[in-house]
């Protein structure tokens, strides 16, 4: 990589990060447009669902002539209906009555537990402490070869996605959170795990750390001889691009970056891009050159997301704009079972044709692309598409992934349901009384990991 090479990018590229939270959001969602009443219902969802952009975000990213109907503005800042309305209601007045802070988060914290904070059995995953019986939170086996880590600095984000299934991460209930520093444990765990080939570094946001920080965590890693590949889950490159070009530290994180790939392991940067609007400035084309330089090889992935890239057209785009500029498109997500999901989500009967029609305007490079896919309790599970088999209208589905690997690429069937919007809604089909993932020992909640 050439560290040397002049980054072309505008001065004001290199302003220092700032963030703006919910204390705000009225003077932002004025800027919008909204009336009185409706920015008191912005301030009430974000009162149960965290809310954080920066200046990249507000002056480059969003076009406020066109907000709130703007699909950037959509994908990060709340929106009064969110929520049913009866929760929002309540928060708004509180909030309209100066309710103590203490009020408002009790009554916060009561809605947030009925929003399913950890879908897919998300605390049952944490791997056993070695040699001791109590789980060690921020570190999950999910599946026979992957392992998951949430860095204890890595977890917040540039922004917040509207939509994201981690937000229990930010809300400040420590119950809610899944972290942990503990490095050391995790490499003695991939030691006697040999079949453990890849280590996901997410969160919150891992390149939300600095390079002395994000350092500490991977290069111990690169000493495990069974590990052949380091992936980082981030929305940096869509939220704060600069992480990789005026940063203090960007040169020193993309040495990082090399290191990595020096040692024999394949960095997988895993790059969340939810609209092609987020690779529209010249910002984030460079930063993806730059660590593309090292040796990185990028993945985009995003969840279908009603309101703002429900639309075949939009993900054709994307998926070109990605392949364009050397990246590899790798999942389209189903909105997960939580948080907002009754707002955001994309029925699995229309998700399909969207993906389909997306899948059939690129070419093949751009046909790595998986999906529309569920990140479940056993797994991935893909939907196949739409037939009739002996009479019977179906969704044909089978497992990307999963906790049990012998249902990998196992292709079965679910009773076609047009309102149907995640797994637990379907039914079995062909006259079968049980899905493949609820037969045998592994059943639909084990998990993969054991000791």
């Amino acid at each position: 990589m050439s560290l040397t090479h002049d980054v072309a990018v505008p001065p004001s590229a290199g302003r220092r990060f700032r963030a703006y939270t919910a204390k705000h959001l009225d003077e932002l969602t004025a800027r919008a447009g909204l009336a009185p009443d409706e920015r008191l219902a912005v301030r009430a969802v974000a009162s149960v669902l965290p809310f954080r952009v920066n200046a990249y975000v507000i002056d480059e990213l969003i076009d406020w002539d066109s907000a709130p109907d703007d699909p950037i503005y959509r994908l990060t800042f709340p929106q009064p209906d969110m929520l049913p309305h009866e929760d929002v209601a309540r928060i708004a007045d509180l909030l309209r009555g100066d309710a103590p802070r203490k009020e408002v988060d009790r009554v916060a914290n009561e809605i947030r537990a009925r929003l399913n904070p950890h879908p897919a059995g998300q605390m049952l995953l944490n791997i056993p402490k070695l040699g001791a019986e109590e789980p060690m939170s921020g570190v999950q086996h999910k599946y026979h070869e992957t392992v998951l880590f949430f860095p204890k600095q890595g977890q917040t984000c540039h922004a917040y996605c509207t939509y994201c299934f981690r937000w229990a991460q930010f809300v400040g209930e420590p119950d809610l959170k899944m972290a942990t520093d503990d490095i050391d444990r995790l490499v003695a765990y991939l030691h006697r795990h040999p079949e453990v080939t890849s280590v996901l570094l997410t969160g919150g946001d891992p390149m939300i750390m600095g390079e002395g920080v994000i350092s500490r965590y991977i290069e111990p890693l690169l000493a495990v001889p069974t590990l052949e590949s380091i992936r980082i889950g981030t929305k940096s490159l869509a939220y704060w691009p600069q992480r990789f070009l005026t940063d203090p530290d960007a040169d020193d994180t993309l040495r990082l970056f090399e290191r990595v790939v020096d040692a024999g392991k394949n960095l997988a940067f895993m790059a969340h891009f939810s609209h092609p609007n987020e690779m529209a400035p010249a910002l984030v084309q460079e930063a993806v050159r730059r660590i593309r330089d090292t040796g990185a090889v990028i993945r985009t992935q995003a969840p279908l997301i009603r309101t703002i890239n429900d639309d075949s057209a939009i993900w054709a785009d994307m998926w070109r704009t990605h392949v364009r500029h050397g990246m590899v498109p790798y999942y389209m997500f189903v909105e997960r079972d939580t948080g907002p999901q009754d707002y955001f989500a994309v029925p699995l009967a229309q998700a399909y044709p969207i993906f389909r029609d997306a899948y059939a305007e690129v070419s093949g490079l751009a046909r790595t692309v998986r999906g529309p896919s569920m990140s479940a309790t056993p797994g991935k599970v893909c939907v196949d598409g739409v037939a009739e088999i002996a009479g019977e209208k179906v969704f044909v589905l089978h497992f990307i992934q999963a906790r049990d690997p012998e249902l990998v690429g196992r292709p079965f069937f679910a009773k076609y349901d047009e309102k149907a919007v995640w797994l637990s809604d379907l039914e079995p089909a062909l006259g079968a009384t049980r899905f493949p993932f609820q037969e045998g020992p592994a059943g639909a909640g084990a998990t993969a990991a054991r000791e």
